[in-house]
């Protein structure tokens, strides 16, 4: 998140490792003809491009500026730069009217998406006092359609955002494609972890690990629990005190926490960040049934906490060897939404809510209250037992996210808006969050399961489904929205 939620403390401020940020390459031009024929139009022009790479530059991302290019020649030279940089997005400014032949090699050459923007100085001339130098500083809007057709004509998508200098709404719409852009970018160059085995007869969860990078992009690294189990195994005893010390200040504990499962959390909390660090992980995946109580059960019984811990710093990691679900953890995260591990748990008709949660890890940052920990005898449908993580996420609107694979392999972005509301919640160890859509709680939930959605999915705040459009237009994963 961006900001710290109340009571966890400023390590859970949402910031993105800097190797993570989005690269966003901006090119600013107009056509050369003009600037003897009106001498005082370039410099205005140059100082709205002045002004849209300041304000560039207040977003979560690296921007590489090219500077101001007034013919083909320094168009070309301008794409030859933004290729070597390897930009995830590249945002061409159109200060004035400019010809296709300005960009078009920018936008084949690039290998990124492009987002033209035309942002004049004001909201609207000043009719009586301008000339016809003037008017050209407010005619960015003129090479629009030329462009567009001219990106269709070669085979590039074509975007674009039209406002003013000072345009609230219209740098929102650019701070989206920016956050897309760095969904793009994690999704392309990320490291995603999976590590145990499929918890056993779920189908629906099953990844073929192929297809992350076919659709997607980035790597898939196989982990194995002994991975884990060497560095647990090497926790000092004032590592535990420390994430103990943590725990403490984060969380609630509940009586029925024991001591010594929660000293054996910290340990395999400890062991576990590590491990993402030797790995260099941005998600993590994970399940193992176990035996007996042998230790490879106590290692996933003694996940929840540090898993938990992990998703609240930006790095999602969740149950049931759920891939698919810690990338849309990874997707919502990255827009600033947090994504907390979801599924069905029961419909109140009478309140007219669905109730969701899981059991296990959840995304501390995105809690309604201080979280509990609670400690449990048996975990249900898991072999271990120990502490685990209970609260509900923060009240107002939320966005289902879900990632989902169809028949013929594609993958799909599944979405749904709705509002967490106050009520009564179960005291069992388990994230739950209590969500109306707006519709009757069995409509919506024939509705949302025809999409073909497996059992799980992400919860996070806000509404963010525009965001996904803007996600789903530069990875190219469809968006299916109830």
């Amino acid at each position: 998140m961006n900001t710290t939620e109340p009571g966890l403390g400023a390590a859970y401020a949402r910031v993105p490792a800097t190797a993570r940020r989005p690269k966003v390459g901006l090119v600013s031009g107009g056509l050369g003809a003009y600037w003897p024929q009106f001498p005082e139009l370039l410099p205005q022009l140059r100082r709205s491009a002045a002004r849209v790479a300041e304000r560039m530059g207040a977003f979560d991302a690296e921007v590489v500026d090219v500077g101001f290019i007034s013919d083909a020649q320094e168009g070309a030279a301008a794409a030859e730069r933004l290729r070597r940089e390897g930009c995830d997005l590249i945002v061409g400014f159109l200060t004035t009217y400019m010809t296709a032949t300005m960009l078009v090699p920018i936008a084949q050459r690039s290998g990124a998406p492009v987002l033209l923007i035309n942002l004049q100085p004001t909201e609207a001339m000043d009719h009586a006092a301008f000339d016809t130098g003037a008017w050209l500083a407010y005619c960015g809007a003129c090479p629009l359609p030329e462009m567009a057709n001219a990106f269709r004509r070669v085979g590039v998508d074509f975007r674009s955002v039209s406002g003013h200098l000072e345009d609230e709404n219209a740098w929102r719409r650019i701070g989206r494609w920016i956050r897309a852009a760095g969904v793009r970018a994690v999704l392309r160059n990320g490291r995603h972890g999976l590590m145990g085995h499929l918890y056993p007869g779920m189908y629906d969860v099953s990844t073929d690990l192929t297809m992350v990078p076919a659709h997607s992009g980035g790597h898939v690294e196989v982990v194995e629990f002994d991975d884990l189990r060497v560095r647990v195994a090497e926790v000092t005893d004032d590592q535990v005190a420390a994430k103990l010390a943590e725990t403490r200040e984060i969380f609630e504990l509940d009586a029925s926490v024991v001591a010594d499962d929660l000293a054996w959390a910290a340990k395999v909390s400890v062991g576990l960040d590590r491990l993402v660090a030797d790995f260099d992980l941005d998600s993590l995946a994970y399940y193992h049934r176990g035996l007996d109580g042998e230790l490879h059960e106590r290692l996933g019984a003694g996940m929840i906490l540090g898993a938990s811990l992990l998703t609240a710093r930006g790095i999602p990691t969740c149950g049931e060897y759920e891939l698919r679900t810690s990338l849309a953890m990874l997707i919502a995260d990255r827009l600033g939404a947090g994504g907390s591990f979801t599924e069905l748990q029961a419909l109140n008709f009478r309140d007219g809510v669905v109730e969701m949660g899981h059991d296990g890890p959840g995304h501390l940052a995105i809690s309604e209250r201080r979280p509990l920990l609670r400690g449990l005898g048996v975990y249900h449908g898991k072999r271990g037992w120990g502490v685990s993580v209970e609260f509900d996420v923060k009240h107002g609107p939320v966005t289902l996210v879900g990632l989902s694979q169809t028949y013929d392999g594609r993958y799909e972005l599944v979405a749904s808006e709705g509002t967490v509301v106050d009520g009564p919640l179960l005291a069992i160890g388990n994230t739950t969050s209590r969500v109306d859509f707006g519709r009757d709680p069995g409509e919506w939930t024939d509705a949302w399961s025809a999409t073909g959605i497996h059992h799980h999915w992400a919860l996070a705040t806000g509404h963010v489904v525009e965001d996904l459009r803007a996600v789903s237009d530069l990875t190219g994963l469809a968006l299916v929205t109830v």
